[in-house]
């Protein structure tokens, strides 16, 4: 085991000061994402649109990682099966928090905001261009329920597969989108001395509120 307790380092590759950040966080978000595309260009940044979904049951929270699908109308896109975990804990709690690590840039972004999900016809558009594995697998993996083991999935993905053999495969009646709609947005770029800057947004109305965090 390394010593975990030695384990740091010190930040300096940026600065996020008021005056270089927009009054409104989509911008912002927006030239981060271009730059962790940049990052997984260079070979940096595997997943720039990885992101950590956090839902809660009263007092249980839960995480995983999804990929972020589209950023329109203010909103976060991410796709799911409805019948998995988070799915049902949507049902029951809507909101949500988002965490974006980019760690290679020495930055983070989190959300937390309201998810509803997306008209049908846009899980079946979205669903149309996902590549015909992913479509199979949706179709043949209950998400969350247990399973006996590989080969049990391997028999569902198999049936699957003969199932829309020669044919297209259509969007599953469980599987689409949630949208999120933040309330909330903080921008987290690490400092030297731990003296990060912080900078958040509160949605007030239809307006935002910029604040700046003591780290």
């Amino acid at each position: 085991m390394p010593d975990l307790a030695a384990e740091r380092m010190d930040y300096d590759s940026a600065t996020l000061r008021e005056e270089s950040a927009p009054a409104e966080p989509y911008a912002l978000f927006e030239r981060w994402l271009d730059d962790a595309f940049a990052a997984k260009a260079r070979g940096e940044l595997p997943e720039p649109t990885a992101m950590v979904l956090a839902t809660s049951l009263g007092d249980r929270p839960s995480s995983r990682t999804v990929l972020l699908k589209a950023v329109e109308d203010g909103t976060f896109v991410f796709f799911s099966n409805y019948d998995s975990a988070k799915g049902h804990h949507l049902v029951v709690n809507p909101y949500v928090a988002l965490h974006f690590g980019w760690y290679p840039l020495q930055r983070q972004v989190r959300v937390e905001g309201l998810a509803t999900r997306v008209p049908r016809e846009e899980s079946e558009a979205y669903f149309a261009t996902r590549p015909r594995g992913s479509q199979l697998g949706a179709w043949a993996s209950a998400q969350s329920s247990e399973v006996s083991g590989v080969a049990a999935l391997e028999e569902a993905y198999a049936r699957v597969e003969r199932r829309f053999e020669g044919g297209e495969v259509p969007c599953p009646p469980h599987w689409g989108g949630f949208r999120v709609r933040p309330a909330m947005l903080e921008f987290w770029q690490g400092q030297p001395s731990r003296m990060h800057d912080r900078l958040r947004y509160d949605r007030v109305g239809e307006d935002w509120v910029r604040t700046r965090l003591a780290p």
